[in-house]
């Protein structure tokens, strides 16, 4: 197994057990509040190591502009629709319905990137990992109603909030150091989130410190954020963005999996069959024809 593929797979490892995280910090925090404290204590992670690193740091003005436009979208606009959504949705239908990402960063791509053109056979990728999604998405929603229709929008937004980012980070950022580029990000994504939560609802000291919400909330910093995101970052560099976002079609798989095992949420035969959709399409985009 090569590098490549050994970082793929624990970003889908890592991200499918975020959501799930999420649900179990919900039950305690509120949402905006909630994903302000995650990204705060990221950020405050991620600045350290950039001191320790003695890593370069963004030296213009327009690269400064840059990161803060990406993290005020990918974190602050992107992950409040997450959060948000997810309070009215399960762990698992919240992982399925961020899975379009790659389908909206296929198109993107196309057209921003030259060398990752769209081809037949990532079109019937995408569009057997949507159909999965499809079957899914349709049995969830008929059953939480106009509530979880609201959420589900939402992370569906948030997925092409995500895609875009991750397009224009490929196409503009390659020249910047890692660590930093994340860190700018993950501090300018934190702010709008702290500042919404505190003006809807209340002070982040007012927050009642269980253990649940807690652990929860240092798993999701350390492990869902300053890894991950160091880690994909890193991996953006190496590979298609289009391969790289294929992460997002795998982790509903893990994500309702321990969905059901630590929450007991419903496993249907749609959302086995959904997520055997899901998988077949990614083997149609990442595998050479011989091997399929």
């Amino acid at each position: 197994m090569n590098l490549h593929l050994a970082v793929w797979l624990l970003l889908c490892l890592i991200w499918g057990s975020t959501w799930i995280f999420i649900k179990l910090g919900l039950d305690h925090w509120p949402p905006f509040t909630f994903a302000g404290l995650r990204f705060l204590l990221a950020a405050i992670i991620l600045w350290v190591i950039v001191l320790l690193r003695g890593d370069k740091l963004p030296n213009t003005r327009r690269e400064w502009l840059l990161i803060a436009w990406l993290g005020l979208i990918s974190f602050g606009l992107s992950f409040g629709l997450v959060f948000w959504g997810e309070n009215r949705i399960s762990s698992g239908l919240t992982a399925v319905l961020q899975s379009v990402i790659p389908a909206f960063g296929l198109l993107l791509a196309h057209y921003y990137l030259p060398n990752e053109r769209i081809t037949v056979a990532k079109l019937q990728g995408v569009a057997l990992g949507i159909a999965g999604i499809v079957v899914i998405f349709a049995d969830q929603v008929k059953l939480g109603g106009a509530s979880a229709a609201a959420g589900s929008a939402a992370i569906v937004v948030s997925a092409f909030l995500v895609a875009y980012t991750n397009v224009v980070v490929k196409l503009r950022c390659g020249h910047l150091q890692v660590v930093p580029l994340v860190a700018g990000q993950v501090t300018f994504g934190c702010v709008p989130l702290l500042a919404l939560g505190f003006f809807t609802e209340g002070s982040p000291l007012d927050l009642r410190r269980t253990p649940q919400a807690v652990g929860s909330l240092i798993y999701l910093a350390v492990v869902g954020s300053v890894v991950a995101l160091l880690l994909y970052y890193w991996l953006i560099k190496r590979v298609d963005v289009t391969k790289t976002m294929l992460i997002s079609l795998v982790t509903p798989v893990v994500a309702l999996l321990i969905g059901w095992l630590v929450r007991g949420e419903a496993v249907s035969w749609r959302l086995a069959l959904g997520s055997a959709a899901i998988l077949s399409g990614i083997s149609l985009i990442v595998m050479p024809r011989e091997r399929r």
